[in-house]
């Protein structure tokens, strides 16, 4: 069974694959319709990468590869799991959903690369550092205050620093090894009020800081939202990297904003940047940039292009998102990257080995919410439109258990199986609302299911449905619409789930025999 639907599978992606680029020649924005926010991005020789943020997510930190500035992939991640403590393990009713690790700073300096990013969560800022980004290992230097939307920044004397705040922008000097705040400096305020080229209505203060040195002169990307406006960008410059900096608006269209700088070998100019655009998160954007009076000039006429002069748009698969059918080789890593755990996993209670070429996951204790469950395995989903599915044996649950296949966010929906009073059911649930609703049950007297849910962002239009199968072929819609909704609780877009979870007792397991991720046409 697992072979046929796998090539199934497999001439769907061949015919399906990133169907709204085809026919294009040149890069088409977003550069990546995925959730893929605050970004931070170095060239290093003719090799590119890319930082951002996935917050509550283990591991985390992620690296991007590129060779062209479009298409990606994953490489790495800075961490495994950002710190030990309640809301990072999911312990003890603590959670960190939109927390976690933030914005992220990623350099290239003397032969090292390092990311640096903060956690308010533990209220510390942390530096990681690797000669090889790609197959690490990382080392770790966390320290406190926590320092918020912070820039690293190597200066050519090889004194480091960080740029960080909202509004008032600060800059703090850091000790030679990195390890906190240089003992006997003060960190001074750089610039008082950098929200001031967007107005003086301002919604969002200024942050989001980045600092760059192009031709001896320093450039500082911030973001700001005017009230009744949109995310702008704002770039402050100066001849020493103390200042004083003079300020002017770089870009007010489509709210795209927050990011930097980025140069090609041949010496063309883009900016990089995110859009806010509903459930599917906050995706990238580049932006060409062009030099005028020893300015960086962002856009075209001062717009965001929809096409621009690089490489076409290639898949997302299996770079940014992927199938995944639980077999693995001996020297394979136990999962690809693409696969992020709900906050840090435990690992006593998941297996890719107690039944090879599935993973199991078994419950640890009973919880009282599906946003508590430990072991919930994410991906993103993608824009346009996509769907995931899985087989799931659930045989060995227990009464009270609940598995399935979820799109996680506060309003989270899934489809799956309850195990109750000896029966199991396939049920849809939405958490649109407040409390949970059960929208639908179905009787289920086979041990494997097929479970589906479509996600269609076309538009912000942000409407998820969900499906069973008896036989993986006959799909059948169950539950009602999920009105998705991108919320600030959670500041991530909606991401696929597989997840075990009892409510009355622990010790049942399920076996997924694999995940297809797909982009389709709805």
């Amino acid at each position: 069974m697992k072979k046929t639907l796998a090539g199934f599978a497999f001439a769907i992606v061949i015919l399906f694959a990133s169907p709204f680029r085809t026919w294009s020649q040149k890069a088409i924005n977003p550069i990546i319709h995925a959730d893929v926010p605050d970004l931070s991005m170095i060239r290093v020789g003719d090799t590119y990468y890319m930082s951002s943020t996935t917050m509550h997510m283990s591991p985390g930190v992620p690296i991007m590869k590129s060779k062209d500035l479009v298409n990606w992939q994953l490489v790495s991640y800075a961490y495994d799991i950002l710190d030990d403590v309640d809301a990072l393990n999911l312990n003890n009713g603590k959670s960190t959903y939109g927390a976690g690790s933030w914005a992220s700073s990623l350099r290239y300096h003397n032969g090292t690369y390092y990311v640096s990013t903060f956690a308010s969560t533990t209220r510390k800022t942390y530096i990681y550092s690797t000669k090889n980004i790609e197959k690490g290992p990382w080392k770790k230097i966390a320290f406190q205050p926590m320092l918020h939307d912070h820039s690293l920044f190597f200066d050519d004397d090889d004194k480091a620093y960080m740029l960080y705040g909202a509004g008032k922008i600060m800059m703090a000097e850091l000790e030679a090894d990195l390890s906190g705040i240089k003992a006997g400096s003060t960190p001074q305020v750089l610039i008082q009020n950098a929200s001031a080229p967007a107005g003086n209505n301002i919604w969002l203060q200024a942050e989001g800081s980045q600092l760059f040195k192009v031709n001896g002169k320093y450039y500082l990307f911030n973001i700001a939202w005017p009230r009744n406006g949109m995310r702008t960008v704002t770039i402050h410059r100066a001849d020493k990297i103390t200042g004083p900096y003079e300020g002017r608006l770089g870009l007010q269209d489509k709210g795209v904003a927050q990011g930097g700088l980025i140069s090609t070998p041949k010496g063309e100019w883009f900016a990089y940047l995110f859009r806010d655009y509903g459930a599917v998160g906050r995706i990238p954007y580049w932006v060409p940039v062009k030099w005028e009076d020893g300015w960086p000039v962002l856009g075209v006429d001062g717009k965001v292009p929809d096409t621009l002069n690089l490489p076409a748009n290639k898949s997302l698969m299996p770079g940014i998102v992927a199938s995944d059918e639980f077999t693995r080789k001996k020297k394979d890593a136990p999962l690809p990257l693409v696969w992020q755990w709900n906050h840090n996993p435990d690992n006593a209670h998941w297996s890719l080995t107690a039944r090879p070429g599935h993973l199991r996951l078994t419950t640890s204790r009973a919880d009282t919410s599906l946003l508590l469950v430990k072991n919930m395995l994410t991906q993103r989903t993608v824009g346009p439109t996509c769907a995931g599915t899985t087989a799931i044996d659930v045989s060995n649950m227990k009464d009270g258990d609940c598995a399935g296949l979820a799109l996680l966010q506060k309003k989270f929906g899934w489809v799956g199986v309850k195990a109750e009073n000896g029966s199991k059911s396939i049920v849809m649930v939405s958490g649109a609302k407040d409390k949970p609703e059960e929208l639908q049950r179905v009787p289920l007297n086979q041990s494997t299911i097929f479970l589906k849910a479509e996600c269609d962002f076309r538009d912000m239009t942000d409407k998820a449905y969900f499906y069973y199968s008896l036989d993986g072929k006959t799909w059948t819609k169950i539950g009602g619409v999920l009105q998705m909704e991108y919320t600030l609780p959670h500041f991530m877009g909606y991401r696929y789930g597989l997840f075990n979870w009892a409510t009355e007792s622990a010790g049942g397991w399920v076996d997924f025999d694999w995940f297809r991720f797909q982009t389709i046409q709805l």
